[in-house]
């Protein structure tokens, strides 16, 4: 255990000094704008891409915790019935269109979250007003998705309250930002390349429409 601790952590290190924090973010919305238009079957291979890019970054990622919001939300779309029936549990029907529905919104959100670990770092700085407010939310957001080990069933509501007490005291390691770091030539290769298999879809999709013509 200690040494997948120690190999996780020099993912981390390296992701960290290869990547700037405003280069990361341009290139996840490159990714996100890609990802959000791309078809549901494309979509879950898009989001095991983003899983597969939070591992290498050095990311703690939870199969069960992903697996149950997954399911979680399919489930939560079934309950309004919508297009053929493919089969019913008891008065519980299971239909065609909510069950598409479910999945398509279930792999988006997940992909979504996924994007965001890799994307937004807690150094991340934009300039002006705006931006500044905009940095900071997505750097809470960071420290809250990487401090989700300190939430526990036994005390949800009272681990919930203090978390949200030492990012507003800017108490506690969490709540202080990432050294900045400019992003290597090495990473705009990376970044670019990332950008271009989230694009690959549409890409093929467009060679194969000029082809026909």
């Amino acid at each position: 255990m200690e040494f997948f601790k120690r190999l996780r952590a020099k993912r981390r290190n390296v992701y960290e000094n290869l990547f700037g924090a405003k280069a990361l973010c341009v290139a996840g919305l490159i990714i996100m704008s890609a990802f959000l238009f791309t078809p549901t079957f494309f979509r879950v291979f898009q989001f095991l891409f983003f899983w597969f890019l939070a591992w290498l970054c050095g990311k703690k990622n939870s199969p069960l915790i992903t697996i149950t919001i997954i399911l979680f939300i399919i489930a939560f779309n079934l309950v309004p019935p919508h297009g053929e029936v493919l089969f019913s549990i008891g008065a519980f029907r299971i239909t065609s269109g909510a069950l598409s529905v479910g999945i398509h919104r279930a792999v988006t959100l997940a992909g979504l979250i996924m994007l965001s670990r890799v994307t937004i770092r807690q150094d991340l700085k934009i300039p002006g007003l705006f931006g500044e407010l905009i940095g900071e939310s997505f750097r809470l957001l960071s420290i809250i998705v990487s401090q989700k080990q300190r939430i526990t069933r036994k005390n949800l509501i009272a681990d919930i309250d203090q978390m949200m007490i030492d990012l507003s005291s800017g108490s506690g390691e969490a709540s202080r930002p990432g050294t900045a770091s400019r992003t290597k030539p090495a990473g705009f290769v990376i970044l670019g390349v990332a950008a271009i298999l989230a694009w690959l879809p549409w890409i093929l999709r467009f060679w194969f429409t000029l082809i026909q013509l």
